[in-house]
């Protein structure tokens, strides 16, 4: 008899464990919850920029160390200035990243550019000035974190913004470059 009543009670033992476990939902299960909706994107405190021939011709390390982007294609648009106000930006971080400072210059907007697209302003000698600044620098990638600065009630940096559970990280002012994970710089949308 007791041989039996072990018998009896392992099975019980069994069926109430797999009876107290949660396990998901079937696949196929209309009431199952969506897992891709628990896992909710990250925003980013790091990304890359990549050099390249298109918008980002000048990013990566100056002599001192430091990481650059510097870009004559920044552009504001707004109700004072509705062709849009062109800039000269060098963005700076210490070498490992963290935001440092930016140089910002208003220059005259190329003409007959649409107000919303980013197009060289042509201030090809503050360009070569805001080069050699940096020394002897170094074209390569960089990887640095995010920031907004406000110079002269124009916003400047770049971005992190959310839509929809995605982040991405834009450029300002402008919004012509995003980028999007794995924040490796190699993609960017325009």
């Amino acid at each position: 008899m007791a041989p039996r009543l072990l018998v009896l009670f392992a099975t019980v033992l069994a069926f109430g464990s797999a009876c107290a476990t949660a396990t998901d939902p079937a696949p196929d299960d209309a009431s199952a919850p969506d897992r891709r909706d628990e896992a909710t994107s990250v925003a980013p405190t790091r990304f890359t920029i990549v050099p390249d021939d298109y918008h980002v011709p000048y990013a990566g390390t100056a002599e001192d160390g430091r990481r650059f982007f510097l870009s004559d294609e920044l552009f504001a648009v707004d109700a004072k200035s509705p062709d849009g106000t062109a800039f000269v930006g060098l963005f700076l971080w210490d070498a490992d990243g963290g935001f440092a400072e930016i140089r910002v210059d208003p220059v005259p907007r190329a003409e007959g550019v649409p107000p919303g697209q980013a197009l060289s302003a042509g201030a090809d000698e503050l360009i070569e000035q805001r080069l050699a600044e940096l020394g002897d620098y170094r074209l390569e990638p960089i990887t640095v974190e995010p920031f907004l600065q406000t110079v002269d009630g124009v916003t400047f940096g770049w971005a992190v913004t959310e839509f929809e559970g995605e982040y991405s990280i834009n450029i300002e002012p402008g919004d012509f470059i995003a980028y999007y994970e794995p924040w490796d710089g190699v993609d960017y949308d325009t």
